[in-house]
């Protein structure tokens, strides 16, 4: 069913997207690799580039592109604070630019596409836990908002895209995921915790680290992707996907000081502006339209995630941090 399928993966070369690379490959299908390497880095796919079906091109999706594909997966945008604040207006327009060309290019070639979007469309929500319904409650101005609301007005696009045009549209609403390839200084706990305590450097928790998050291992959300994309087209989403276990952030910490065996203590920092209190998605529909649900313990993803890191430590030393 997916033989010689000719697929395009924005933001490729980055932590989520080498994986579903990987993960098309092995379905047989070509794959186009489209990245910017702002976040993405040449290191996440270089294992992929002997494969005969697999392309690589240099391109920023603010810009318009012009192939032929069966399908778009559209996950082009910095997912970090510390990098979708860098330059945030870049930021907005990637995520509405980017919709727009990635869009206009399915709309041309009568393409399937795939929006990545995330559970920050919900804000610091007043209601818990988060199911698709929920309309967020997200500050407009405020310092995340660059992720926040091009994230939103990227699926405003997708569905007015249905609407006017009948595109075969899917929009995934991503919550915390981690695994090998995360950027070392992407500035999320996960790989925060793990650097600092495999260095032995202090465990910064921003606030009393009381606030919740729900973490996915990278494996299961790839396969949400895949069960979403093969879906029917009646089905479009928005549908939440991420693991509904649900985590303090102190928790997390103590985990990985445990299981690295760290001297680090934890230490604590004002809390960020707008930071969500607490996360945890409600997947009823994913569970109920695509039968996903994630497999993979915390603790079993952080020992894959752990020796990623450990290796990356070894070969590249303090200079990992800059990958």
């Amino acid at each position: 069913m997916h033989i010689h399928k000719r697929i395009l993966v924005t933001g490729g070369a980055g932590f989520l997207g080498s994986w579903l690379c990987e993960r098309l490959l092995e379905r047989e299908c070509m794959v186009i690799c489209l990245d910017n390497y702002f976040t993405g880095t040449r290191m996440n796919i270089e294992h992929l580039m002997d494969n005969k079906n697999f392309e690589i091109m240099r391109h920023d999706v603010t810009f318009p592109l012009f192939v032929e594909v069966d399908e778009i997966y559209n996950l082009a945008c910095p997912a970090s604070p510390i990098h979708y604040q860098h330059d945030p207006v870049q930021t907005t327009k990637t995520s509405v630019h980017g919709a727009i060309n990635m869009l206009g290019l399915a709309k041309r070639t009568r393409a399937k596409i795939m929006q990545a979007s995330t559970s920050e469309v919900y804000g610091n929500p007043a209601i818990h836990p988060q199911e698709e319904s929920y309309w967020g409650n997200v500050n407009p101005i405020g310092p995340r908002s660059c992720y926040d609301e091009g994230k939103r007005c990227a699926e405003t696009l997708f569905f007015d895209y249905r609407r006017q045009h009948n595109l075969r549209i899917k929009v995934a609403r991503i919550f915390n995921t981690y695994g090998p390839r995360m950027h070392p200084n992407d500035g999320r706990v996960v790989s925060n915790f793990i650097v600092q305590a495999l260095r032995g450097e202090p465990i910064t928790l921003y606030g009393d680290g009381s606030q919740t998050r729900s973490f996915c291992y990278v494996e299961d959300l790839i396969e949400g992707f895949l069960r979403l994309m093969d879906s029917p087209d009646d089905f479009t989403g928005p549908v939440n996907l991420g693991n509904p276990g649900e985590f303090t952030i102190r928790e997390l910490a103590e985990k990985v000081v445990a299981m690295t065996n760290s001297s680090s203590e934890i230490i604590f920092k004002p809390l960020p502006k707008d930071d969500p209190e607490r996360r945890r998605p409600d997947i009823t529909l994913a569970k109920e339209r695509l039968g996903w649900e994630p497999t993979i313990k915390l603790e079993d993803g952080l020992v894959k995630t752990i020796e990623y890191f450990e290796r990356l430590i070894r070969e590249f030393g303090n200079t990992c941090k800059g990958i």
